[in-house]
């Protein structure tokens, strides 16, 4: 295909767009519009966009894709806007928001002058920001969640799956309604709660300072998802609202149900709530899914200097990227844990065979 995509916000999710469909369509413009002039720069230097855009005023009418990959009140501001620039009648218009009830409610103007809007969302990220840090392989095999409105919009949905699919993702389209039910249960939930234990713990750590330190091992892992962007969220929260306050007054049903059989002592009640959540826990796949996977690693090592340098050592050999490491446990004289993250599933499966090639050090996944 080709055209001029115009990427309105050029972050991490915008420069991997970006990529994705310049692998597949090498005819296809690239043209990028950014509050930050430098990750405009970079984006170009960097061979991800091939034109810095002036303004959305000036290059919506240009483009025959537009994609907004800003923050979701942003994309909202600036859809109903839009529909008062010349565009082109048959422009495809999409963005990659968290939410999509007030995002489509946003785009109602636009859809009513004739264009066509899909509501977008790439279920992906990565534990780095900026433009710098995108990868055309952001996506693969992420669920990309598409929203159309219109029997219009439904019947050009092919249209923008073939524009992007270069991400190679897999295409969901769903309501607005069932998007925000969703995500809100497997993403917006958790972050919150995951949150919320982290403050509660800081709370906790001022009376008993030592559990400072032994909340870097499990805790850590468990509550990983509350180092996300505040502002971020901020915006999630406040855009699917509705579907949040239901959820969270029924986990705080489900708690205040958990403390009564705690405080009854009733042990088989007790027992039944693990069992249930293991049951379900263990049936899941293990595909990407709503929270962008963990790819970890975990060696046992023997504690003695240098036996970081000689593991990355072996993964150099092989050229396989890792993006963290860290040390969980290490007594003098007894084997430690060494954690290894990686950006996907084919590096950590390389660096399993990898390690288990060079030494005899024994890695697993948990």
């Amino acid at each position: 295909m080709k055209g001029n995509v115009l990427i309105v916000g050029l972050g991490l999710i915008g420069g991997s767009l970006a990529l994705s469909i310049k692998a597949a369509h090498s005819e296809a413009h690239i043209i990028a519009v950014d509050v930050s002039y430098r990750s405009l720069e970079e984006g170009l230097a960097l061979g991800i966009i091939d034109e810095i855009g002036e303004s959305v005023l000036l290059d919506a009418p240009r483009a025959d894709l537009i994609i907004f990959c800003c923050p979701v009140k942003e994309t909202e501001e600036l859809l109903q806007y839009l529909p008062k620039i010349k565009l082109k009648p048959d422009v495809l218009i999409t963005d990659t928001g968290s939410t999509k009830e007030t995002v489509m409610e946003s785009a109602s103007a636009l859809l009513h002058a004739g264009f066509t809007f899909i509501g977008g969302h790439p279920m992906a990220g990565s534990h780095k920001s900026g433009v710098q840090a995108a990868k055309q392989i952001l996506f693969e095999n992420a669920y990309y969640m598409l929203t159309p409105m219109t029997e219009k919009a439904r019947q050009r949905t092919g249209e923008l799956q073939a524009w992007l699919s270069g991400t190679r993702a897999k295409f969901l389209v769903l309501s607005p309604h069932e998007h925000d039910a969703i995500t809100g249960m497997l993403s917006h939930l958790p972050h919150i709660v995951a949150a919320q234990l982290v403050n509660q713990t800081s709370d906790f750590v001022e009376q008993y300072p030592q559990a400072f330190r032994l909340a870097a091992g499990g805790f850590r892992d468990i509550t990983r998802i509350a180092s996300s962007d505040p502002r971020m969220w901020t915006d999630i929260s406040l855009s699917n609202r509705e579907f949040l306050l239901k959820q969270l007054a029924d986990w705080q049903n489900g708690m205040e149900e958990t403390a009564q059989m705690i405080r009854e002592g009733d042990q088989e009640a007790i027992y039944r709530f693990f069992d249930e959540a293991k049951e379900f826990r263990d049936s899941l796949p293990v595909h990407r899914g709503a929270i962008p996977a963990f790819y970890d690693l975990f060696v046992d090592v023997p504690d003695y200097p240098g036996v970081i340098s000689e593991i990355t050592g072996y993964l150099a050999k092989e050229a396989i990227s890792l993006i963290n490491i860290r040390i969980l446990e290490t007594r003098e004289d007894i084997f430690g844990i060494l954690q290894i993250t990686f950006q996907n599933e084919e590096d950590r499966k390389r660096a399993k065979a990898c390690i288990a090639k060079y030494s005899s050090y024994t890695s697993r996944y948990e």
